[in-house]
């Protein structure tokens, strides 16, 4: 019998796996104490003395689509399951075998909910052990780490039963909720006696009798070994690394092939990710692995490259279907492919909430947009300005406080400190959340002025929307943060000005025939991108034309942006073709420069697996240099930041929650645990700047001056290695011919010398 590959694969490392625990002494001592114990009662007894959880058995719901959802999430009071989350339930359910589910519908839809409903089906079906869920970011991994938490809370299981959960990015111990389940999981591996009960271990470790519990359990930790835990929310990153060549490929491939895995975000995978996302899903179809996609603005050549990459050799049988899988025009749509199967796809009803956004031409002027947002608000509201580089959130901020004061104008943007990111974060949510959980929500005129961080999972909501342009997909995420929840009968609550949702799109010259982005953001994004977005919108740009239709023209708008035969406005021809050459070489080199890492197609049943990671990247992981591998851009720096005091002595930065702030950091010894992790809470990754290699050298070498010694101790393992950043009493420092100053308001901000 020839052994296919995903067999061979599989084998390996469950041999591998098999090693590192029989190479432990702890379970296997070379001398054990009962020499007479046969080989039986020494595996018997070391299996108690690891004392892995058991795999998850999911079992299929019973109970009806409403009921499954009250069970599982914690729904507002009078909310019922939406159209779209009852047609996925319906297809995981009825799909001929287990295979991909893709789901397309609008922001705030409930896609989430959807797909860890339709992953316990699918899990049920396939005997997958485990969900992993893939994200864009780490940041959107932390807010989705407690939501897959409580979800996991709420399951079925068996009583004590124990579930072994990650979060699976570089700074998951930093995390509160992570950090809880890291604690309940420490204990000593040790043989356990074989007169001895197996008993479960509770937080601390040690023995008694415990309910069921979430835990990182202790020997699934490392580079390794922590993807094979059962549950796990984390960066796409490390979904990526099972489609690039390197060490431990194999367990890799066995961290997900036990699980259903979802995919958030699809949408916001370039074409260098995407190279290496399309070869795993065609091992994940190799492997009967049940994914599920999600995205609320998915073009359809994307769609089709999805279902076609999962369905690998089997796609070349059912052409027509493929081709209706991209000619599908209904939205929101649901998308199945089962091993062997044509694509199945399904069209549910929108769920009836529906809004209309009024698009209006901005001059790219930072006192017309002070003097506009002074009119607009004359009589309170709260407005989002949205910049697609930080250098314009900054210099926006500045006039803008000017105008309003300091208090009516927050800033936020990705170079932040950690802590303080994360702090943004929850008091945007405190202040612009949804209706009941914003019990702070500002009574007089407010302005968060921010980068593309606001289009990211946060759950906020806003009276009026001023946006730079972007490509249209990412446009309409941000204008799911327009209006985003009724606030009053005819939304009567809102200042009465701003009770129509508008947005006006500013960041281009709108003068000539052609418009024209600004520079910062032709650099973020293409100038082929950003006039197709501009093309499509012309519609609601002119005079008396009509809004955007949330959620009915999502789908329509994204096509026409990204269809290969997309019309062209009169008087644009020239110009867009010159942006689309540059746009296809620069995918094109993308997608090259991908390949050469990529693992290679499943082969042929038989084949050895000798040499399939040859040429490869060596180790694969989630620090700065792992993400480089799966993701295209110029290397970025990370550094932790701290402070030296006026008495010349290092501390953590002063401004950070009590307990946390000014603690000292000696330079001749190791920090105590406490300080060195509230330092190590403050990374900061530096901005573009640094990303040029000669820039980048120079800054490396210049942070490296400063490396206390006693700091690179396993006694100090949360700042060894690290490079780290040293502010003045002022929070300023030079770094590699810039001056940086950095404060809790406005983040980093980085000027020459």
């Amino acid at each position: 019998m020839k052994l296919p590959q995903p067999v061979q694969v599989l084998l390996s490392a469950l041999v591998i796996v098999a090693d590192w625990i029989a190479s432990n002494p702890d379970l296997f001592p070379y001398f054990p104490q009962a020499a007479h114990q046969r080989g039986e009662e020494r595996v018997a007894a070391a299996w108690r003395g690891l004392q892995l959880p058991p795999r998850w058995r999911a079992a299929e719901p019973v109970e009806g689509i409403p009921e499954l959802f009250a069970s599982r999430f914690d729904l507002p009071s009078g909310a019922e399951v939406r159209p779209v989350q009852e047609a996925a339930v319906g297809l995981a359910r009825t799909m001929p075998e287990p295979g991909l589910l893709v789901i397309e519908a609008p922001m705030g839809e409930g896609k989430t909910e959807a797909a860890l409903a339709a992953a316990e089906i699918l899990a049920a079906r396939s005997g997958a052990g485990g969900v992993f869920f893939a994200l864009p970011t780490m940041a959107t991994g932390n807010a989705m780490f407690p939501r897959l938490l409580d979800w996991l809370e709420r399951l079925p299981t068996e009583d004590g039963a124990r579930l072994s959960v990650l979060l699976a990015h570089s700074k998951a111990a930093l995390n509160e909720d992570f950090a809880d389940l890291l604690r309940a999981g420490t204990q000593q591996i040790a043989a356990v006696g074989l007169d001895e009960e197996d008993r479960p271990v509770r937080p601390g470790g040690e023995g008694s009798v415990a309910s069921a519990e979430l835990v990182a359990h202790s020997w699934l930790r490392g580079r390794k070994k922590a993807m094979l835990s059962s549950f796990v929310a984390g960066t796409v990153d490390q979904l990526l690394f099972a489609g690039l060549k390197s060490r431990h490929l194999a367990l890799r491939h066995l961290a997900v092939a036990g699980k259903v895995v979802i995919i958030d975000e699809a949408h916001a995978y370039d074409t260098y990710m995407s190279t290496y996302l399309d070869r795993v899903l065609s091992w994940l179809g190799a492997y009967g692995v049940p994914v599920v996609v999600l995205s609320a603005t998915l073009p359809a050549s994307r769609r089709r490259q999805l279902a076609e990459a999962y369905a690998g050799e089997s796609a070349d049988g059912c052409a027509e279907g493929f081709a209706a899988v991209e000619a599908a025009e209904a939205y929101p749509l649901l998308t199945a492919v089962a091993p062997g199967s044509a694509p199945m796809l399904e069209a549910p009803p929108a769920s009836g909430r529906s809004s209309g956004v009024h698009l209006e031409r901005l001059e790219d002027d930072l006192g017309v947009l002070a003097d506009r947002l002074e009119a607009e608000l004359v009589d309170g509201g709260c407005a989002l300005v949205v910049r697609n580089t930080v250098q314009r959130v900054l210099e926006t901020a500045r006039v803008l406080r000017d105008r309003f004061g300091e208090g009516a104008v927050t800033v936020a943007h990705s170079c932040f400190i950690d802590v303080d990111r994360a702090a943004k974060d929850a008091a945007l949510l405190s202040r612009f959340g949804p209706p009941g959980k914003a019990k702070d929500r500002p009574t007089q005129r407010h302005i968060v002025v921010a980068s593309q961080v606001a289009e990211q999972s946060l759950d906020v909501d806003f009276d009026l929307l001023v946006s730079d342009l972007c490509p249209v997909d990412l446009l309409l995420q941000r204008m799911g943060r327009l209006h985003r929840h009724q606030r009053g009968d005819g939304q009567a609550e809102r200042p009465s000005r701003l009770r129509t949702a508008r947005c006006l799109l500013t960041g281009v010259d709108w003068a000539g025939e052609v418009p024209v982005p600004v520079r910062g953001s032709v650099a973020v994004y293409g100038e082929y991108p950003l006039l197709r977005s501009a093309a499509v919108l012309l519609d609601h740009l002119e005079g008396d034309a009509p809004p955007v239709r949330l959620p009915q023209d999502i789908s329509l708008l994204v096509q026409g942006a990204y269809a290969r035969d997309s019309a062209v406005p009169a008087g644009w021809a020239e110009a867009m073709a010159r942006a689309r050459q540059r746009y296809e070489d620069f995918r094109g080199d993308q997608a090259e420069r991908a390949a050469v890492f990529r693992l290679d197609p499943v082969g042929r049943p038989g084949r050895s697996l000798v040499g399939w990671v040859s040429s490869g990247v060596g180790d694969a992981d989630d620090t700065r240099a792992g993400r480089a591998q799966v993701r295209d851009g110029r290397e970025s720096l990370e550094v932790i930041v701290v402070q030296r005091r006026a008495d010349g002595a290092l501390a953590t930065v002063g401004w950070i929650e009590p307990g946390k702030a000014g603690l000292e950091l000696p330079e001749d010894r190791a920090p105590d645990a406490r300080a060195a992790k509230a330092a190590a809470a403050c990374g900061l990754r530096l901005p573009y700047q640094f990303s040029f290699p000669e820039v980048l050298d120079r800054a490396i070498a210049e942070l490296e001056q400063f490396c206390p010694q006693a700091w690179q101790s396993k006694e100090s393992h949360w700042l060894a290695g690290e490079l780290i950043l040293v502010l003045d009493a002022d929070c300023q420092t030079p770094l590699a011919g810039f001056q940086l100053r950095y404060s809790d308001v406005d983040g980093l901000e980085v000027t020459r010398d």
